[in-house]
């Protein structure tokens, strides 16, 4: 029990370093990676991946600039939210699979690609990294592990397409567990799939942040303190 736990702590150590790394491409270069991925994909997997990406690009990688009242400036964006968890129940579609993977990826964040199909998630980790990925910012991780991965206080989220009971647990497990407060994405309807094929998905896998860059001189805006005195 104790190797396990020593195991899943190095795993999500090492997503934590890697996710960093990952982030600061940005979404264009995370995206391009990506899209030339989709191109060696079966078409209708491909087709996710590019729809997640596109959307990703429209709806969160655009900076937006506030300006402050004493003229410095403020930079609204977006970024990953740190290791997400990425599974399915056994049977899942490639597609769903594929689209909960990518709409984390482009949006910065680094995975624990938890699946039946251990072999699969390698080739997977291996396809990207060769296309330029950085490295390890996929791990593979066997499914018996989920459990731990889920109740560690490290990781910021789970999206899993499957039953609903297994949603349920996974939902309990979040709620019950100390540390970062953790969001599940899930998707039901393996078929539909009416919560991945959302445009807005990739919004579930950002955090907001904002840049401040003081650019007047000491003492603030000059031409706000000169209508100021009087």
């Amino acid at each position: 029990m104790q190797q396990t736990a020593n195991s899943l702590q190095i795993f999500i150590d090492n997503s934590e370093v890697v996710m960093l790394r990952w982030n600061s491409l940005g979404f264009v270069d995370r995206a391009a990676i990506l899209q030339r991925w989709a191109k060696q994909l079966p078409m209708n997997i491909g087709a996710m991946v590019n729809y997640q990406c596109t959307n990703a690009m429209q709806y969160v990688a655009d900076t937006e600039l506030m300006p402050g009242p004493t003229g410095e400036t403020n930079a609204l964006y977006c970024s990953g939210r740190g290791v997400f968890i990425v599974s399915a129940q056994q049977g899942i579609t490639a597609e769903a699979i594929v689209g909960q993977l990518t709409a984390a990826l482009v949006c910065g964040n680094s995975v624990l690609l938890c699946i039946d199909d251990e072999q699969y998630a390698q080739q997977i980790k291996q396809e990207l990294e060769l296309l330029g990925c950085t490295t390890d910012v996929i791990m593979a991780v066997n499914i018996t592990q989920l459990d731990g991965l889920v109740s560690h206080p490290q990781t910021v989220g789970v999206a899993y397409c499957g039953d609903l009971q297994t949603t349920q647990h996974l939902a309990r497990q979040l709620a019950q567990r100390e540390g970062l407060l953790a969001q599940l994405v899930s998707e039901l309807d393996d078929e539909a799939l009416p919560v991945i094929g959302a445009q807005r998905y990739c919004l579930r896998f950002v955090t907001e942040s904002t840049r401040t860059i003081n650019i007047t001189a000491v003492g603030g805006n000059a031409t706000l303190l000169e209508l100021g005195s009087g």
